[in-house]
């Protein structure tokens, strides 16, 4: 049994781990499994599935429509997963019923664990034996439904390597941007060109007064957060 574990692993128990392909290849989350600062690894759940047809679902008691994944396979998967390593980690269920994701949320799951197990469902959703018996986080992206817990996995991973030392390449972006704080949302930014289409960039960002600069951001960040919409700070200068 390995013990070598990157700073945080991933295993992702997916109907579709296909899904991910793109994903894994792409920007920061490419970097960071190649520096192995983060690992990601899919696992399929029909590889579990008893019967010829790897099937991992059926009808439900007492009728309805669609399909509810079975107990049997996702128990059999978990507990193969859970012993890739001695870190068993915390199995997270993606399911509209859990905990709303956040960002103090996120912060939790980045400085508190060293593997996370997602399980990802689709159809109707999971037995409900498997939440009595395999007792996982419940956790939500939002008040919302998608077609699977594929796109909330990428959501979760995306949101808690940022905060993996190492990751990003200023340590310093995580902490004034939105949420940091809760309710708090991030100022505004500009860059070139200082006119664009007749909109212009506060004067202020250009004086090179650190302290007025510090102030503004401020400002609009309260009013930002106050408004809950996106600010047109161009009158703010």
């Amino acid at each position: 049994m390995s013990t070598n574990l990157p700073l945080l692993r991933f295993d992702v128990i997916t109907l579709f781990p296909e899904i991910f392909n793109g994903y894994l290849s792409q920007s920061l989350l490419k970097l960071a499994i190649e520096n192995n600062l983060v690992q990601v690894c899919l696992w399929n759940l029909r590889d579990w599935a008893t019967d010829k047809h790897h099937r991992v679902d059926d009808r439900p008691f007492g009728g309805g429509a669609g399909m509810v994944i079975m107990p049997e396979p996702v128990f059999a998967a978990v507990e193969a997963v859970r012993a890739q390593h001695e870190d068993p980690g915390l199995l997270v269920m993606l399911t509209p019923a859990g905990v709303r994701l956040t960002q103090p949320l996120v912060v939790e799951l980045a400085s508190k664990y060293r593997r996370l197990i997602l399980l990802c469902g689709r159809y109707e959703g999971f037995d409900e034996r498997i939440r009595l018996g395999l007792h996982p986080f419940e956790l939500s992206i939002g008040d919302f439904v998608c077609n699977g817990g594929e796109v909330p996995a990428m959501v979760v991973i995306d949101s808690v390597i940022r905060l993996v030392p190492g990751v990003l390449g200023d340590a310093h972006s995580v902490v004034e941007e939105s949420h940091s704080v809760p309710g708090r949302l991030e100022y505004p930014q500009y860059t070139r060109p200082r006119v664009f289409r007749g909109m212009a960039v506060p004067e202020v960002l250009l004086s090179g007064d650190h302290a007025a600069i510090a102030r503004w951001r401020a400002e609009m960040s309260e009013r930002r957060s106050q408004a809950n919409q996106p600010l047109d700070a161009s009158d703010a200068s």
